[in-house]
């Protein structure tokens, strides 16, 4: 008999998913699931979902997943991620970018539904200067204890142009760029990183072209339990980096002074995608070369939550109140654009859970 891959965590499948291809999934307080489809060459009839008895519903409705145009205010134009935030409230992080497009004004947009009426109730622009033409909106977390209605986080990983996290101040909808191509949220040189998924360099391969490295950048982002620190990582960096939070959030500051307080937190074994936080003050990484979650314990030691061959290109991730990690997985890595033109895929993609001993990070007023 012939040895194979020995995995490693009881991975439980939740859902599996047809085309289009998933990226991001949330799941409220009350076990509510809800799923995303960004705009990037499948037949996409609706960019957010909820799942319900084993089928997709548009959510809120149809008319929000129906834009009339890519800078469209008041409908999901493509959207990357939705996560619930501590007060079990449903953000989405709408690109405005289908096709990794340019944006427009009133395409990138961050948009609570609330989840007791199943209806957008607030929807925030972001100016030319702050989500620019390059942007590709990323993933989102929440300190609702900062500011008159909290404070969301959010990062741009272009893949073409700068890249950096905007604050965002919930009561008022202004907004403000940090790190602005700081080199912690830049994607590192070829010589530095080259990640290996299904034992094959992960690149740029159109197939009309020669191969070259991708440059996607801050993409993961998790904020610490107590709320002082916010870890992302460039997507196609093996490190994690950390911030203040105060000092993103103080205007006051210039960039110098944001950026002095960036810590290299290390190699983690692993480019990674999503990052996820839990109450009891770890980081979750999707490990994208290993098919694996790690964990990152607060004294900074790595371990592995699940390796499976069944998590192709572990995604996004949510840590539920039901005392699980959600994490989608979406075989991103056989998309055509990276295999010569070929549509390597093999659907159904899936939600899949993992118990872990531990909540959700929930910063918010008492």
């Amino acid at each position: 008999m012939t040895s194979t891959d020995q995995p490693t965590g009881n991975l439980e499948l939740v859902a599996t998913l047809d085309p289009p291809m998933p990226t991001g999934v949330a799941v409220s307080h009350t076990g509510r699931i809800f799923v995303n489809h960004p705009k990037w060459g499948d037949d996409v009839a609706a960019s957010v979902v909820e799942l319900r008895d084993g089928r997709r519903v548009p959510f809120p409705n149809e008319p929000w997943n129906q834009p009339d145009s890519d800078d469209d205010p008041h409908a999901f134009v493509s959207v990357q991620c939705v996560v619930v935030d501590p007060l079990d409230r449903l953000w989405v992080v709408d690109t405005g970018a289908p096709l990794l497009q340019q944006t427009r004004h009133g395409g990138p947009k961050l948009v609570r539904v609330d989840l007791d009426r199943d209806a957008a109730c607030q929807v925030i622009t972001f100016p030319a200067e702050v989500a620019l033409p390059s942007s590709y909106l990323n993933d989102v977390r929440f300190d609702l204890r900062r500011g008159d209605q909290g404070t969301a986080f959010v990062t741009d990983s272009a893949y073409q142009g700068p890249n950096g996290i905007i604050v965002v101040d919930l009561a008022t909808g202004q907004s403000w760029r940090r790190l602005h191509d700081h080199p912690s949220t830049k994607a590192p040189s070829v010589r530095a990183t080259r990640p290996v998924v299904e034992g094959r360099y992960f690149l740029n391969r159109p197939g009309d072209t020669d191969p070259s490295q991708l440059t996607f950048g801050s993409d993961g982002i998790a904020i610490s339990a107590d709320g002082s620190r916010l870890f992302y990582c460039p997507l196609m960096s093996r490190r994690l980096y950390s911030v203040s939070v105060d000092a993103l959030c103080d205007r006051s500051l210039d960039d110098d002074a944001v950026a002095a307080t960036v810590v290299d937190e290390g190699d983690k074994g692993s480019c990674s995608d999503g990052l996820e936080s839990d109450d009891a003050g770890r980081i979750y990484l999707t490990a994208y070369e290993q098919n694996a979650v790690f964990r990152r314990d607060p004294d900074g030691t790595f371990e592995t939550v699940v390796h499976d061959p069944r998590l192709l290109w572990p995604d996004t991730m949510s840590v539920a109140t039901d005392g699980h990690l959600y994490v989608t997985a979406n075989q991103l890595h056989r998309q055509p654009s990276y295999n010569d033109g070929k549509d390597l895929r093999q659907p159904p993609y899936a939600v899949f859970r993992v118990a872990i001993d531990a909540g959700p990070v929930l910063l918010r007023p008492e």
